[in-house]
């Protein structure tokens, strides 16, 4: 298997143009792993870890543009004020030495339905620059995103440039359940933001479907239920959410966990979650 360094950005997508089987990689923590256990085996790997430019992160018309190259430790110490939410599912990835690689941009490539990021990248609706050598960048909404285990909407010749996230207009939460309570895979996991300014309320929902998913119709009734100047809901409205969460769940029986208790799971974190939130006010 053939390794090969871009110096550029440029460089990167002329090479991607030319081997569109090379894999990318940058942090590795998801490739590696795959390498080791013998599960993907490309013709190529494209390292993308010396192009500075992907490194950094910029607010632009009340968005968070960050590089795909911008790792989950800076995230957690540059960004928790303007992006509680994927703080928040940052610190629960994996190891000190895994958040200093792994980047946000990695788990959306990955598109595994248990990506940590993936289910507050959907509650805060983020966007996914893509981009290629010959038809320049492509704005994927994150709901479109994921089209199926571990696939997604990238074409062979594109690399991901950069999320771009709003900055939070209200208050977020995320939480996951797992076999234990650290550096484990998530079994279940949900995220909410509320955006006080319009009102709307945002989820995303993690390992508990073949792809991330968002609970609509939990959303539509949180909006209604909620007294959006004391984020106050009452106990029969919040259990509600709780349910209308669970359902928009699809999950399986596996080695980590039933379907029946991922429903379950989601509920509890659904309700815990508005708590929290009830405590922002």
């Amino acid at each position: 298997m053939e390794f090969i360094t871009a110096d550029s950005w440029t460089d990167a997508l002329r090479i991607k143009t030319e081997r569109p089987g090379a894999a990318p990689i940058a942090g590795g923590t998801d490739v590696m792993v795959e390498l080791n256990f013998d599960l993907r085996r490309p013709e190529a790997l494209l390292d993308l870890s010396r192009i500075r430019e992907l490194k950094d992160w910029d607010v632009v018309g009340g968005s968070v543009q960050l590089g795909a190259g911008v790792s989950y430790t800076r995230v957690i110490e540059e960004l928790a004020d303007r992006l509680p939410a994927l703080a928040m599912a940052a610190r629960t990835v994996g190891s000190p030495q895994i958040r200093n690689r792994g980047t946000v941009a990695g788990n959306l490539a990955t598109a595994s339905p248990a990506g940590d990021a993936h289910p507050v990248l959907l509650a805060t609706g983020a966007v996914v620059e893509a981009e290629s050598f010959q038809r320049g960048v492509r704005k994927i909404p994150v709901d479109g995103f994921f089209t199926g285990v571990k696939r997604c909407a990238l074409e062979p010749d594109e690399l991901i440039r950069a999320v771009v996230i709003p900055t939070a207009a209200g208050p977020q939460q995320f939480s996951k359940v797992g076999t234990r309570n650290a550096m484990v895979i998530a079994v279940c996991s949900f995220a909410i933001a509320l955006d006080l300014d319009a009102r709307t309320v945002g989820t995303g929902i993690g390992s508990a479907g073949p792809t991330p998913l968002a609970a609509r119709a939990a959303e539509r009734f949180l909006v209604g239920e909620l007294d959006w100047d004391t984020l106050k809901v009452s106990e029969a409205a919040a259990a509600r959410f709780g349910k209308l969460v669970a359902q928009a769940a699809q999950p399986i029986d596996d080695v980590r966990g039933t379907a029946s208790y991922r429903k379950h799971a989601l509920e509890v974190l659904a309700v815990r979650a508005l708590g929290w939130i009830r405590g922002c006010a």
